[in-house]
């Protein structure tokens, strides 16, 4: 199983990015799909999730309202809309797969076996 994730790059605070993140070595239909971040010095922290199928989303309270993430299940592909990025928002982004995780662990990096190897979003004020 590998995950590639892309799109990240410099953004001025108000801007836009999207961020993809495309699986491949099987099929991530049943698979949740979510996004990390970690900021230089900080620990790796939850941003979204999208669970199995895309039935449902959650946020972190920090990107809610700004942040959606969407799948693509027929392309394998896991998409994270960023808009009003804030200064705040700079981290290195990465993208987690796993089969096994329940709602209540979403949030948490050791619920995840699978992991892209990060994209960088700086966001200049």
């Amino acid at each position: 199983v590998q995950l590639q994730a892309s799109g990240g790059g410099l953004v001025q605070a108000g801007g836009s990015l999207r961020l993809a993140c495309a699986g491949s070595g099987r099929t991530f239909t049943d698979y949740v799909m979510a996004w990390f971040r970690q900021a230089p010095g900080k620990e790796r922290e939850f941003v979204g999730v999208s669970m199995r199928r895309g039935s449902t989303t959650s946020y972190a309270d920090s990107v809610k309202g700004r942040f959606t993430i969407s799948r693509d299940n027929a392309k394998n592909t896991i998409y994270l809309q960023m808009n009003r990025l804030e200064p705040e928002d700079t981290a290195v982004y990465y993208c987690a797969a796993d089969r096994s995780v329940i709602l209540s662990s979403v949030r948490y990096v050791s619920a995840y076996n699978y992991w892209g190897q990060g994209t960088l979003v700086t966001v200049s004020s």
